[in-house]
């Protein structure tokens, strides 16, 4: 089904820094998993949480694609991507609690991830109406 909701004038911007920071998240995680000198910069990455982050990498982009097209898929999207990025942030929290390994700058990197995304999941909603009766009023 075609969108009949105009975009609001952020769409597009958002999405552009939504599909950059897909591609920043793409390379340094996968720098961490896959190539050694990164993973020895990266000090005490906990495994979990770089995979999300990688793999999530993918969904950001997506949805940035989603949202520079203006689809009512690309605000679910985010909204589930915002839900996830909270789920393994509140695991790492747990991680740590345990006393596991851990650098410091993830938590403000979750967090980062956690405002952003969720800013862009209720903007979005609120536009798209994603969980309520979809408006074909402009």
């Amino acid at each position: 089904m075609s969108q009949t909701i105009p975009a609001p004038r952020w769409a597009k911007p958002v999405a552009v820094l939504a599909l950059a920071f897909g591609l920043v998240t793409l390379k340094s995680g996968g720098g961490v998993l896959f190539f050694v000198g990164p993973r020895i910069i990266a000090g005490d990455y906990v495994p979990f949480v770089v995979w999300f982050n990688f793999l999530a990498g993918f969904a950001y982009i997506a949805a940035a694609i989603g949202l520079w097209r203006w689809q009512h898929w690309a605000a679910r999207l985010a909204a589930a991507i915002a839900i996830l990025t909270l789920l393994v942030f509140a695991a790492f929290g747990l991680h740590v609690l345990a006393g596991g390994a851990f650098e410091t700058r993830t938590v403000g990197a979750m967090t980062l991830r956690l405002v952003f995304w969720t800013a862009i999941a209720v903007a979005s909603c609120r536009a798209l109406a994603c969980f309520g009766k979809r408006s074909t009023a402009a």
